[in-house]
This record gives structure tokens, sequence and C-alpha cells, in this order.
């Protein structure tokens, strides 16, 4: 599997499909075809219509498409995105609030890496947009990435974390969002032992599998399942000519959304069928519902084969993490060297990427950590996606996580008073996945 051929072909069959839908709805839409009165052509319109922008989304970018956020003052601010770091591999971008007093938060987002854009948290920018300046990881498709800047694995990423926060000064609060929650961790304890007045003042971890092994879901156990070798084998591919990552060997997104979409065919399946009868009856929108979550669920990116080998072996095989044995740059990191750093973890109940028990972990392994600085909260009825961008974020996580980083702010002008995290959020003293 590791030629440009198997990439191309790939490509190939993307683009075939999305030509048959664009060719089908053209067909489907034409005048010469209202003259009979035949739904199969009303059909064969609708399904070309889905199929097209299915597979034509499967390589967009989506944008950030968050133009402003209304202040204090009842008045609609700009949204500019400014870059206050560029790397080959990843950007660390702010959300500047034009014509806003700049807010004592300071939230840097530290955005998945595991075949999705970082658009993926853009719900959850906007919602922390009013309240905090937010900072976020926007990771770079590898196929965009030419050889000649190297490679890039978890060692690397965890320091790119580690000068972003550094960047932002020791008042940044970080929440890291599933499958970076290790690495946010790690790259802590790496601040810690290397430059402690950089450690951010508090962490927040959200439904991140830092110890694997503590609840069994499918991603665990195909992470047992299937060896290195069979990763290697069949699933990297080398980037192809159209982009300028040629040659480069990835892990591609489209594979992955293989993987994602399978877990849940038949829901996928059904949603696909009924927004085919909805677009043949008329009652479809260019932004209903399920054009906005595929337009980004179906968006995906390749990420670099090491990247994604170092991942599987280390976090999930080895448990490197979870066993307190993570070496980044030749410097075995100790996450009991953190004492100084206020961490919460958020779990839902129904999570089946990163099961209740597997971020919890984390709070086991700060034995330097005082007990008042440590907090957990289990969603009960959310699932995955909820714990970050869903009803369960807005309505009850958002506000806890947000009480959380004023209680433990080290800026002077957070709030002195004790606020509802503080009043709900029971400190763990014995924090145990066995509780989640």
């Amino acid at each position: 599997m590791k030629y440009m051929v198997t990439y191309d072909l790939m490509e190939s069959m993307r683009l075939t499909n999305q030509w048959l839908g664009a060719t089908a709805q053209a067909f489907g839409a034409h005048p010469a075809v209202a003259m009979a009165p035949n739904p199969m052509f009303r059909m064969l319109d609708a399904w070309g219509q889905v199929t097209e922008r299915t597979f034509s989304r499967m390589v967009a970018k989506p944008d950030w498409n968050i133009p402003s956020v209304v202040g204090e003052d009842g008045r609609d601010h700009l949204i500019e995105i400014e870059t206050v770091q560029a790397r080959a591999f990843g950007d660390l971008i702010r959300f500047k609030v034009t014509d806003r007093p700049e807010k004592p938060r300071k939230i840097l987002l530290v955005a998945p890496m595991s075949g999705h854009y970082a658009t993926l948290l853009r719900s959850t920018v906007a919602s922390l947009l009013p309240d905090a300046e937010v900072y976020i990881t926007d990771w770079h498709n590898a196929r965009d990435i030419p050889v000649s800047e190297g490679k890039f694995d978890v060692e690397d990423y965890t320091l790119y974390l580690a000068d972003f926060i550094k960047e932002l000064g020791p008042e940044t609060h970080v929440i890291a969002v599933c499958q970076p929650a290790p690495l946010a961790l790690a790259a802590t304890a790496y601040l810690a032992e290397v430059e402690p007045k950089s450690q951010p003042a508090t962490l927040t971890l959200i439904g991140g599998p830092i110890d694997p092994d503590a609840a069994a879901t499918d991603v665990t156990d195909f992470g047992r399942r299937v060896t290195m070798g069979q990763l290697e084998q069949f699933a990297l591919q080398r980037v192809g000519f159209k982009y300028a990552g040629v040659g480069r060997m990835v892990y591609p997104g489209l594979l992955q959304l293989q993987s994602f979409m399978s877990m849940n065919s038949e829901t996928h399946s059904k949603a696909f069928f009924e927004q085919i009868l909805r677009t043949a009856k008329g009652e479809a929108s260019d932004h209903d519902r399920h054009n906005k979550f595929y337009d980004e669920y179906l968006a995906v990116m390749d990420m670099t084969a090491e990247f994604y080998l170092s991942t599987v072996e280390r976090v999930f095989k080895k448990r490197e993490i979870a066993r307190n044995c993570f070496v980044v740059d030749g410097k075995k990191i100790d996450v009991g060297k953190i004492t100084d750093v206020a961490v919460k973890t958020v779990e839902g109940s129904k999570d089946d990427i990163s099961a209740p028990g597997q971020c919890i972990a984390a709070l086991d392994m700060l034995t330097g950590l005082p007990e008042e600085k440590k907090a957990s909260h289990l969603e009960d009825g959310a699932g995955h996606y909820g714990i970050f961008a869903g009803k369960s974020w807005r309505k009850n996580i958002r506000p806890l996580v947000l009480d959380f980083i004023d209680a433990n702010s080290r800026s002077a002008e957070a709030p002195a008073k004790p606020t509802r995290a503080t009043k709900n959020v029971t400190p763990i003293k014995k924090a145990s996945s066995k509780k989640a």
C-alpha cells in the first residue's frame, strides 16, 4: 500500500464519485426531463446533489465562519484571525475580537489531530469568545507539507504544544480535547521539568485517552488487535503528485474517514438516505442540520505516518504516558513534577471513543499536585462530541470549565470569590478510574 499510485487511485475514485453526482444532478434538473411527470428524475437530481456535495467536501478545508461576537455593550464585534506562531506542521492562531477590551481569561484550545481539521471545534471557539481571549492549534494537512520539512511525531507534537504555551505565558488556561489530552499533559510535565515558570495556570482534559486500558472501546480494541507491521503495510500511503507533500508517507484522511463511518455505518446510511428524500421533496437547504454536520465531518486531513504510528504504539499499545515513562527530546517526563497547575478532567458517560475512566486516570498520576487543585466532571448521558461541542458542553460543561479557570487563575483580574465550579465540583481525594 505504500505507493503514490494507491494514493492517487483513492483520489481518482473520490473524483469519479463527485463527477457522477454532478452529472446525475445536471441530468435530473435538465428542462428536457421536466415534461415527464416521473418522480425518478427528481430522485436522480436529489441523489446527485447529495453525492456531489459529499465527495467534494472530503478535500476542502472548512472556513472558521465566525464573523462576529456580541460584546457586553450589546454591539457586534468583528473577529479577526491572527497567526501568533507559524510552524511547518501547525500554527498557533488567535481569534481577536476587535474593538473590545482584552478579557482576563486567556484560553488555548488544543485541537485534535486525528483526521479532522481544527474547525471541528468551531462551536467550542464561538461559545468561549464572549468570555475569553481564545487561541487554538491549527494543524496542517500533511499532504500539503513538503518532504523537506522533515518528520512530525508525538514528541514533535508535544514540543509544539510546549512552545505554544510558552508563547502565551503562565496565565494561559489550556483545554485539550480528545486525542491531544495525553500529549497536553506530557507538554505540561515537560515544562515543569525544563521551564517551570512557563507552565499554564490550568489544564482541562476533555475526553482524552490518558490511560486507554482503563476502559475498553472499539478504538482501544483496534489498538490491541492490529500489529504495527500491519498498520505500516495496509494503512500508510505516499502522497500523490497532486499535492505539495508528494512522496511524504501519510495515514490518509480518506482511510480515517472510512474507519469513522464504519463504526456507525447504519446511522450514517440512514442519515444520507433521509437527506436524499428531503432534497427530492424540496425540504433540504444549503445549511440545514445534515449539511452543517457532514460538511465538517467529511472534511478530513492526512496525518504524517510517524505521528500516526507513534500515537498507536506509544500512547495506546505501550501506554507510555499512562505508565509515566514517556520520553520527549531525550528527557524522561514525570507527570508527578506538576505541582502548581490545576487539572480538571471531563468525561461523558456515553462516550464510545474515550470511555469514562480513561481521562480521569490523569488525576492518579499527578502525585505532586495538591488535592484541592484536582477536579473532575462526568456528564451523564453525553457522548464524545457532546462534551466539547454539543448540548452538554453548552449547558453544563462550559460554565463549569470557566468557573474552574477563574477559581485557579494567576491573573490579578480574576474573580476573587468562589464561583460555581468551586461549589459544584468536589476535589478528588483519591482519583481513580473506577469512580467514573
